[in-house]
């Protein structure tokens, strides 16, 4: 076993994980977290995407123990106050998702996006979705969701 801390939504988590235990599982597993989804079991999806540190990751490609001491955001960390992100809001207002299973990777990997380039255009919001799959809706609301949330959207 190792003792792990982790900040998870701007609490500290902290506790005994198996060295071979996923992120996406100790969110899942111990913390109830269940938004990050695990999708392919490959990496290839971006269902489980969080933030660690900022930079968005795959939380099935990430050991809990790799990620101690670090700050982790899911995306019930997102809504601050009971006021949802405006990504979240721009989802919505978009009609951005359809199942929602992939919803939670995108939305976070928009926020990073955002973060390094505040008004991406239509190709580099693709680009910087291009490691999240969506099945239902063809991305083009996603994409506008995102632009929305920037403010280019057109």
């Amino acid at each position: 076993m190792a003792y792990i801390s982790i900040t998870v939504n701007g609490r500290l988590r902290s506790g005994d994980v198996e060295p071979r235990m996923l992120l996406v599982h100790f969110l899942r597993e111990r913390l109830n977290l269940t938004g990050a989804h695990v999708g392919c079991d490959t990496s290839q999806c971006g269902a489980c995407t969080v933030l660690i540190d900022g930079q968005s990751a795959k939380s099935c490609t990430v050991l809990a123990v790799q990620a101690d001491g670090s700050e982790v955001t899911t995306i019930e960390g997102l809504a601050t106050e009971g006021q949802l992100h405006p990504l979240q809001e721009a989802f919505w207002a978009e009609h951005g998702l359809q199942c929602g299973y992939c919803t939670p990777g995108m939305i976070l990997s928009g926020v990073d996006l955002l973060k390094n380039t505040p008004q991406p255009t239509e190709q580099q919001v693709r680009e910087g979705i291009s490691g999240n799959f969506c099945r239902c809706t063809g991305y083009q609301h996603i994409v506008n969701a995102i632009q929305r949330a920037a403010g280019t959207r057109r």
